[in-house]
């Protein structure tokens, strides 16, 4: 069989691989495995929250009932954002949370991600240990041992009134922003916590029906939002994801700019007050040769780690630093949360803005990016992309032909025949030239036998 939990939880198809029964049975082995440290005498606790999904509906109830007919107190918060989901396992000491979402797909989608004690991730050893105790029976309390569930009802409130404190005493007073909340979590506290900061808001994609959420809009889509941008006159917009783990921005001229950008933005600010931990900033390896450069020229280290957020947060936590992410928008302050926040990303962002009252278009130009064209070759061996003598050859002749201006990437899918052929220049022309070159290359070289 294979592995049940993928990158970021389990995530797959409502009612096709995500049941309410297999959804029980994540929680019920959950609650053994997470909540079997739990030994001062009362029952564990679990903070459970979703997107607006309609079969989150269905899923959470599934949860909840495992998790309660397991001995688990459950502390509902309803529909908020995973990084909201996150803080509150800490805010509240539980044992550990659930998050009901499967982030930036489409509607028909859902996940199961859970948070340990402290509001950080999984490692795979527990997930592994989790999808072990669903196949093992376990003892089921009754009377005085069920849990309880109960409405978390001051959930958002804590977590907004904890986002303001990261940018206390900085207020956003004559700033006009556009929120575009992608029909998701964000819809109530987006809004609600830009309020409170003191901006003028106007607000896009904040009005979910179950069906909608990433249509169109949000981080994925961000048409809506640049034009919004542009009508209102606005000082910047911000889009979040459906579970608001990420963020990115438009500037007033309504142009994109991007999670490397921010990066740049706020490592550079950092760096400035002294609070960029060992002046060093954790990125991808995906992150554009320009942040680097950037970076390098204001004394600060990128330490580069595999892609995805969990090991962003792994490279953050291992080394002690505090602020991290990826290009697509996923930004952790160590400082303040234990995951990606598109919110405190968004926050953080617009203050600085207030802060040095210069336009978000002069702050992201410290990063000059640099072209950057990817093409995905299928049908190929990519185990073999790190070890073909041709293909070796040709991304040697690339590195020496693009020097400091440029660089190469192969990455293969994880999940496809697929290897991801990377290329940056001084120039787009350069950057296609060499990137389908070599694309035709590792073609040629690791196309994959017919089979009969």
């Amino acid at each position: 069989m294979s592995r049940l939990f993928g990158t970021d939880g389990v995530r797959g198809l409502a009612n096709g691989l995500l049941t309410a029964e297999l959804s029980m049975q994540l929680a019920q082995a959950a609650a053994v495995v997470l909540g079997h440290n739990h030994s001062n005498g009362s029952r564990p606790r679990a903070v459970v929250a979703r997107d607006p999904r309609a079969s989150g509906e269905f899923i959470s109830a599934a949860v909840e009932a495992g998790l309660a007919s397991s001995g688990v107190d459950v502390y509902d918060a309803g529909v908020l954002p995973t990084p909201a989901a996150a803080f509150l396992v800490a805010d509240l000491e539980a044992d550990f949370g659930v998050m009901i979402s499967a982030s930036h797909n489409p509607a028909p989608d859902n996940g199961i991600k859970f948070f340990a004690r402290g509001g950080h991730k999984l490692p795979d050893e527990i997930e592994d240990a989790i999808e072990t105790q669903m196949e093992l029976g376990f003892e089921r309390p009754q009377a005085a041992g069920v849990g309880r569930i109960r409405r978390f009802s001051d959930a958002e409130d804590r977590y907004i009134l904890h986002l303001l404190r990261s940018i206390a005493p900085q207020r956003l007073e004559g700033l006009k922003i556009v929120l575009d909340c992608a029909n998701g979590a964000a819809s109530g506290c987006s809004p609600e916590l830009f309020k409170d900061a003191g901006a003028d808001i106007v607000v896009i994609g904040a009005d979910p029906d179950g069906l909608n959420i990433n249509d169109g809009v949000g981080s994925t889509h961000l048409g809506p939002l640049k034009a919004a941008v542009l009508e209102h006159g606005a000082d910047l917009g911000i889009a979040h994801d459906g579970d608001a783990d990420r963020c990115l921005a438009v500037d007033h001229e309504g142009q994109e700019v991007d999670g490397d950008q921010i990066m740049a933005i706020l490592a550079l600010s950092l760096k400035e007050a002294g609070q960029l931990s060992q002046d060093t900033l954790v990125a991808t390896v995906m992150s554009n040769l320009g942040l680097k450069i950037a970076l390098r020229d204001a004394g600060i280290t990128i330490k580069e780690t595999a892609v995805g957020d969990r090991y962003v947060l792994e490279g953050m936590r291992e080394g002690g630093f505090n602020l991290g992410g990826e290009q697509s928008g996923h930004v952790i302050f160590a400082d303040y949360a234990t995951t990606g926040d598109g919110l405190l990303t968004g926050l953080q962002l617009a203050a600085q803005v207030a802060r040095t009252g210069r336009s978000l278009k002069d702050l992201a130009g410290a990063m000059n990016k640099l072209p950057q064209l990817m093409i995905n070759v299928k049908g190929v061996d990519k185990a073999r992309a790190t070890q073909d003598p041709h293909v070796a050859a040709a991304v040697a002749r690339a590195e020496q032909e693009l020097g400091e201006t440029g660089r190469v990437l192969l990455r293969p899918s994880g999940t496809e025949p697929v290897v991801r052929v990377m290329v940056e220049a001084a120039d787009m022309e350069t950057a296609t030239r060499v990137c389908e070159d070599l694309a035709a290359i590792v073609k040629e070289h690791l196309a994959l036998e017919p089979t009969s």
